[in-house]
């Protein structure tokens, strides 16, 4: 992997690419983009280890991924698609709107999060960066229930440094100590993929828990047969 893309990694443009995939998977989930971020973190960590270990031999320094630069196209990336998709559903109308009660899965997202937003507490945001689908589903909803955009932005914007910072740590780190190898990027993809399964098990609890409190009370309030 890291050989196919060196000639990409190697050049500015890499941050493009990273910058255009973070903001259209917001729409398109299924574009590897938290991969791309992970092996162009590993690119800089085996351009620091050569760098290391040709010191006083050649001078040369290789070209390689700026970490801080990864982390800032990819966090901003991730505000500008959130905000794309946000708008896009504040103005979507009637036929968005009936799109939206007719998924669950939105309707709930939607309404979790305008409670959450009301109380000051967009940690959900947070969590639904790395839950797969997730973001897509949270600006989405924030957007139809025309929640404000400064209660959404600032969460939408921690968001997105976190899941940038995290993805750009686990490529450069698993690089540094597992070895530049399809090995080292393995192992940083997967603990990326199990990161997304913990959030999105996170965001599902709730709602699962909700789900049972209103059956147990349905049940309850019930008249009993005689």
């Amino acid at each position: 992997m890291l050989e196919s893309m060196g000639a990409l990694t190697g050049s500015p443009w890499i941050y493009a690419v990273v910058a255009l995939s973070v903001l259209l998977d917001v729409f398109l989930p299924v574009l590897p983009s938290g991969v791309l971020v992970i092996t162009a973190a590993t690119a800089a960590a085996a351009g620091t280890t050569s760098v290391a270990g040709a010191a006083g031999s050649t001078g040369e320094v290789p070209q390689v991924p700026s970490l801080l630069a990864l982390i800032l196209s990819a966090a901003t990336a991730s505000v500008l698609g959130d905000l794309v998709a946000y708008r896009l559903a504040w103005r979507g109308g009637d036929r968005l709107d009936h799109a939206i009660a007719r998924s669950r899965r939105l309707t709930t997202a939607q309404e979790r999060l305008g409670a959450a937003l009301s109380r000051g507490g967009g940690i959900l945001v947070v969590i639904a960066r790395f839950a797969p689908a997730g973001r897509s589903v949270v600006s989405l909803g924030a957007g139809a229930a025309h929640r404000k955009v400064k209660e959404f932005l600032p969460w939408s914007a921690l968001a997105g440094v976190a899941w940038a910072g995290y993805s750009v740590g686990l490529g450069y780190f698993g690089g540094q100590w597992l070895g530049t190898t399809w090995l080292g990027t393995a192992v940083s993809v997967l603990a990326l993929f199990m990161a997304g399964a913990l959030a999105a098990y996170l965001m599902r609890r709730p709602a699962e828990a909700a789900a049972t409190h209103a059956t147990a009370t349905a049940a309850a309030s019930a008249p009993k047969a005689s």
